[in-house]
């Protein structure tokens, strides 16, 4: 008996020395390891910081890098009824040619983020931020765009001949006075240039000729110019101008001018360059935001996105104490970010800033605060579960941004969803809320996880009260005190 006592006292001697050489080894290597962890842990959080700072330079000033929408800067909306001449309804493929068209028509115009959009079976709704005059945007975007070229001479209504002699534009011709010897579809292209001699610097339209229109214009301009004589431009039966012809034109480039401003040049440009509508556009109703209305909308907006952060600051620092300082920097981080894309989607014309879009941005700083919860309660429920601070910081932040990621990619669905099948405001919401989403993403693997497991190796451990986690950690000694209680009463 004395002897086999003796050998379960050397085995348990040996288990013990095999276990203190593993612990041993294990704080070796967490040792060696350590350094490697930190340096790649503030090497991402120097990374965010360039990009927050390229982010930066990228949206200020604000007012000027991000562009806004009709409902934010003002504008015109415009709904146009299309309609047949022989009467019948237009077809699904007559409206998508007519809306493709409308849509050159306005993009021509130079409008920022104008859109275009088919409604119903016979309707088009037109939006032109930064408009303020709708009926020149329905005459320029329903114009047929029917071009005619006439001689001076060939024309038989004599008031409009007085008229043109007087040197005036847009002098409207009766039908059946006129024919014409080449009409618009002789035309290749159409360009807007500033005539460089002009002392007004007035524009001109340029154009360039098939190869039948060429030939039709060369003997044409062969027989008006010994005589300085004149060829009407007649867009709709109105004559647009009409220029004496000076000499021979035989390679099919042809100036059109008549003190054109760069506005009506490029309106022209439009309608020619578009070619004819299938249907006839009717005026139906229109709509004009003042740029008041809407900076009133933006600034509401605004306080509403300052309200809610402040709230949410409020709450994490009576929540969380120290730990708020851990989500405060990441919604600082999020939000230069954000700001910082859409002002390059602002650039390359792919994002306009408006209402439903503003809404998207408030909701999503309110999920991007809700990752930072879900992170910070993991990490103090591990606490609470008896592991350090240092694990707790790897395994909480691992579990906590994987439950993150999860609802995130539920809500990314969603944002596509809006931004691929709706139509309007509601695509703005869409875009605007998957943008967030990308943005908190980034925020949690670049700011969030680095961070607290920098602060977990030294400034939580060593003021546990400050960080909010000396609650944790009481929970925890008290349910091992206990549980070590329990197992000394049962080995007793």
């Amino acid at each position: 008996m004395a002897r086999k006592k003796s050998q379960d006292s050397l085995k348990t001697g040996i288990d013990r020395w095999d276990k203190g050489s593993a612990s041993h080894s294990h704080r070796s290597s967490s040792t060696s390891a350590a350094p490697r962890e930190l340096r790649k842990w503030v090497a991402t959080l120097i990374a965010l910081l360039v990009i927050c700072v390229v982010c930066v330079i990228g949206f200020m000033p604000l007012n000027e890098r991000i562009t806004q929408g009709l409902d934010i800067q003002g504008g015109v909306s415009v709904i146009m009824t299309a309609s047949k001449s022989d009467g019948s309804a237009p077809s699904a493929n007559d409206m998508q040619t007519a809306t493709s068209i409308v849509q050159n028509r306005v993009n021509s115009l130079g409008a920022s983020e104008a859109t275009v959009q088919q409604q119903g079976n016979n309707a088009i709704l037109i939006q032109i931020p930064g408009a303020t005059d709708a009926q020149q945007a329905v005459e320029t975007i329903g114009k047929t765009g029917y071009l005619e070229f006439v001689r001076l001479d060939a024309i038989g209504d004599a008031d409009a001949v007085a008229q043109l002699s007087a040197y005036k534009d847009n002098v409207s011709l009766k039908k059946g006075t006129y024919s014409a010897f080449m009409d618009g579809a002789s035309i290749a292209s159409v360009q807007v240039a500033q005539q460089s001699h002009s002392a007004t610097g007035a524009y001109v339209v340029n154009l360039t000729l098939t190869g039948d229109g060429a030939k039709k214009f060369a003997e044409v301009t062969r027989e008006l110019a010994p005589t300085n004589g004149r060829i009407a431009i007649v867009l709709d039966g109105v004559v647009k101008s009409s220029p004496a012809v000076q000499n021979e034109i035989t390679d099919g480039n042809v100036s059109i001018s008549g003190n054109f401003t760069a506005d009506s040049a490029r309106s022209l440009k439009t309608v020619l360059d578009s070619g004819s509508l299938p249907v006839t556009l009717n005026y139906s109703e229109s709509r004009v935001v003042g740029p008041t209305l809407g900076q009133d909308s933006l600034h509401q907006g605004i306080l509403a996105i300052a309200l809610g952060m402040a709230v949410v600051i409020l709450y994490l620092f009576v929540f969380y104490k120290g730990l708020g300082i851990l989500t405060l920097g990441s919604l600082l981080a999020f939000a230069l970010m954000y700001l910082g894309l859409l002002a390059a989607l602002s650039h390359f014309g792919a994002f306009a800033l408006s209402l439903p879009g503003l809404a998207g941005i408030v909701l999503t700083i309110g999920m991007a605060a809700d990752s930072s919860i879900l992170v910070l309660e993991r990490f103090r429920e591990e606490i609470r579960m008896g592991k350090s601070i240092r694990n707790a910081s790897l395994s909480g932040v691992k579990h906590g941004i994987g439950t993150s990621l999860d609802a995130d990619m539920v809500t990314m669905v969603s944002a596509l969803a809006l931004f691929f099948f709706a139509v309007g405001p509601v695509k703005g919401f869409g875009l605007t809320l998957g943008l967030g989403i990308v943005c908190d993403v980034i925020t949690m693997f670049m700011f969030k996880a680095p961070a607290l497991r920098l602060l977990a190796h030294g400034p939580i451990a060593k003021h546990p009260g400050f960080w909010g986690v000396s609650s944790d950690i009481d929970e925890a000694n008290k349910k091992q005190g206990v549980l070590a209680s329990k197992g000394g009463a049962t080995r007793a």
